[in-house]
């Protein structure tokens, strides 16, 4: 794979990386249509692919968080269209690598030495490779290790991807007033964090510490010693990703072993721990030999206020949801309803949470739940599609909810995605034995 010796990192180079991508965009639209003059019948297929390649090829060399973005989109299977979550997945585990001297460089920088001066072996080329950093392989004291380098200057390029972002999502998801603001400032912080490798050290020993009597869970050991601001370095755990398991396995049980862990893992988080491994995609598990689950990357953590946490379950209960007076309380006190909407809004928006919520808290309504349930999923979908056709909600103000949806959803719909891919069926209770 070629590698890469420089990253674009002032807000010009980057700026203009991003116009050359809206230009073949661009391109791609005419001749769609060109197309679409001749042959009628001509679907948004192939458009949706020369769209997904050209703007991944854009966002890959960007890196950092241009291109945790688009790893974030390739989550959503239910909303976008497959070509651009097949193509925006490569971001969790596969893009190109900084070259041998730029890796010879950092290491010299942020531990003041060269890699093969603090390690026994130290491959030069990179293993994986994501939107912030990549792994290499390496060995000390006859111990396998997976030694993670931050790319230079993602942390310093954050603020100015998301200007360049922001007057985009600010028409796309129609925000109006000054207190959209808070959203921006709460991915920002997010992503700021997950350039500190020694935040991700610290909260990697604690998660991994705090849920290790989970059944058919695993961490990597860590190593201080070895790990900075910019490197971390961890024990080398051997196993295929998530995403790999899903598409070989065809034993239904693994599925379901596999599921169960990951679901007990994420409550206890959530319900005990209240803060969560906010980054649930393929690239971040792994499966072992033993068909036990491996949690290797804890760099996205969500620390869920008490404030945010009892309203936001309370409104999985049945009993809430389906009593009119306490549903309209709990969406004031999540600040889904505000108390300058008008009526027509207040009217349209407690229908909206209601479906939404009605169908995405199905799992909790229950002992058990069957993750493979393709209705379930259909009409996620379905509701998903109908939203953005909705005119009616494109001249509403788009600020709904607090600042905490946006990482506590993002878990959750990356949970069920994961264990839609495993086929799981679950014991939705079964967390309850660690929690006591």
């Amino acid at each position: 794979m070629k590698t890469i010796d420089r990253i674009p990192t002032n807000k010009i180079d980057r700026a203009s990386q991003l116009v050359k991508t809206g230009f073949k965009v661009g391109g791609n639209y005419i001749a769609y249509y060109g197309e679409k003059i001749v042959n009628p019948s001509l679907n948004k297929d192939k458009l949706n692919e020369s769209n997904a390649e050209d703007i991944y090829d854009g966002l890959k060399n960007l890196k950092g968080s241009a291109l945790k973005v688009a790893q974030m989109l390739s989550m959503d299977k239910s909303i976008m269209p497959q070509q651009y979550v097949d193509k925006f997945s490569l971001s969790q585990f596969s893009v190109p690598p900084l070259s041998a001297p730029l890796v010879r460089k950092t290491f010299k920088k942020y531990l003041g030495q060269y890699p093969e001066s603090l390690y026994d072996t130290f491959s030069p080329d990179a293993i994986n490779a994501a939107s912030i950093g990549q792994v290499h392989k390496a060995t000390k004291d006859g111990k396998n290790l997976a030694v993670k380098i931050q790319y230079p200057g993602v942390a310093e390029s954050i603020s100015s991807d998301l200007t360049m972002v922001k007057p985009f999502a600010t028409r796309m998801f129609n925000l109006k007033g000054k207190d959209s603001e808070k959203y921006f400032r709460e991915v920002e912080d997010k992503l700021l964090e997950e350039t500190d490798y020694n935040l991700e050290l610290s909260q990697s020993i604690s998660i991994s510490e705090k849920c290790a009597n989970i059944e058919n869970l695993r961490f990597p050991k860590y190593y201080p010693e070895l790990s900075s601001e910019k490197i971390l370095t961890m024990e080398w755990m051997d196993g295929i990703h998530l995403s790999e398991f899903t598409k070989i396995n065809t034993d239904r049980s693994k599925g379901d072993k596999i599921g169960q862990a990951m679901w007990d893992f994420y409550m206890f988080q959530m319900h005990k721990l209240k803060e969560v491994h906010a980054d649930p995609h393929p690239g971040n598990f792994l499966v072992d030999k033993n068909d036990t689950l491996i949690a290797i990357d804890f760099g996205c953590i969500k620390k869920v206020p008490e404030e945010f946490y009892i309203p936001y379950f309370e409104l999985a209960s049945p009993e809430i949801i389906d009593n009119p007076e306490l549903f309209n309380d709990k969406l004031y006190e999540l600040e889904i309803l505000r108390l300058d909407d008008s009526k027509a809004e207040v009217v349209y928006f407690t229908k909206m949470f209601h479906n939404l919520l009605s169908l995405f808290t199905k799992p909790f309504h229950g002992d058990f739940f069957d993750f493979s349930d393709e209705d379930f999923f259909g009409n996620i979908a379905k509701m998903g599609e109908e939203l953005t056709k909705d005119t009616q909600l494109r001249k509403m103000n788009g600020n709904r909810g607090s600042k905490h949806f946006l990482y506590i959803n993002r878990t959750f719909f990356g949970l069920y995605n994961l264990l839609h891919d495993l086929k799981a069926r679950v014991n939705t209770k079964s967390f309850e034995k660690y929690t006591s």
